[in-house]
């Protein structure tokens, strides 16, 4: 599947958080190129303006997930949650390429200042819920923060599907959900890659397996879609899952573990591949409500430079490795 160049034209006429990315995973641009780019990220654009709004003690709206006074507001009882505290805007900046140098002593300010909703817990230790912990991991090993106690948490709390739930904790359920275990695969992936620390590689593994196991989409009780979210592409999809955004990670862990792609993902590539519109791009299902600093991408029923970059590079990984576009 090759892009038309009026397709590249309108990918590379994006933000720089999104364009250093087209430039690395589309095109295949010498590094030299997409690092520049990519060094723009903090000086301009979506990664600038995220940045501006940093508080003097490291945080972001005064809070570790939620904002400074979000409870007993009448923001709490409004649909969705603001997506504008520090775990979130930490997520963002990560992902979009943000070195951590540019957030100078940003990880010892969260230590000295930043306590959870839950608990009133220490940041960098973490707290109860699997996916707020997985975001926590991957945004320590990338700043630098000692996260030695939030390592540990991940096999401790794997369930034994092999894959995490955020409802275990409260002895909701014991089997694995499809949301959780992605964001601790993305969370253990991301402090893998930060640090070189394999002794979560096993964990990963695992939920790896569960994933794979119900070919991304299925349950495992009666074969039928686990849930309509499987074909809601969205992006930013925060913590959500889905099929494209479960293909991506796989795709990142397969370049990091130099493995060729499970062909359990076969219906779930199929599923991204109908989504593809007549001009070449994929459309924004829906956006999270929620208060936001910035808008990053389009609203519902748009194409998507985000999600089409995200699907094309995924479709790209998978035809290579079969010698087929």
């Amino acid at each position: 599947m090759t892009p038309t160049p009026e397709l590249i034209a309108w990918l590379l006429d994006t933000d720089p958080a999104l364009r250093w990315q087209v430039e690395r995973d589309i095109l295949d641009e010498d590094a030299s190129i997409w690092q520049s780019t990519r060094a723009l990220v903090t000086r301009e654009g979506l990664g600038a303006a995220l940045l501006s709004h940093q508080d003097a003690d490291g945080q972001w709206a005064g809070g570790s997930y939620f904002p400074a006074g979000y409870f007993g507001s009448p923001e709490a009882d409004a649909p969705g949650q603001p997506w504008i505290a520090t775990t979130w805007s930490l997520k963002d900046l990560r992902e979009w390429g943000v070195e951590a140098s540019a957030l100078g002593d940003t990880a010892a300010r969260l230590d000295a200042n930043s306590r959870w909703d839950y608990d009133d817990l220490p940041y960098w230790g973490g707290e109860v819920d699997v996916c707020i912990n997985a975001f926590t991991l991957a945004s320590g090993a990338w700043l630098g923060a000692d996260i030695s106690q939030l390592v540990r948490w991940f096999d401790e709390h794997r369930l034994a599907d092999g894959g995490w739930n955020c409802e275990a904790e409260e002895g909701d359920s014991v089997r694995s959900s499809f949301h959780s275990t992605l964001n601790a695969l993305r969370g253990i992936l991301a402090y893998e890659k930060s640090t070189g620390d394999t002794s979560l590689r096993d964990a990963r593994k695992s939920g790896e397996e569960y994933l794979l196991s119900r070919r991304l989409m299925y349950r495992a009780s009666t074969g039928a879609l686990v849930a309509p979210f499987v074909a809601e592409f969205l992006y930013p999809n925060r913590y959500r899952y889905s099929a494209l955004a479960t293909l991506d990670y796989f795709r990142d862990a397969a370049q990091w573990d130099r493995s060729a792609p499970d062909e359990r993902m076969t219906d779930a590539v199929h599923l991204v591949r109908s989504q593809r519109q007549a001009d070449g791009t994929w459309m924004q299902s829906r956006r999270l409500p929620g208060r936001t600093w910035i808008d990053i991408d389009v609203a519902a029923g748009q194409a998507s430079p985000w999600l089409t970059m995200i699907a094309l590079r995924v479709l790209r990984w998978w035809d290579q490795d079969r010698g087929s576009e």
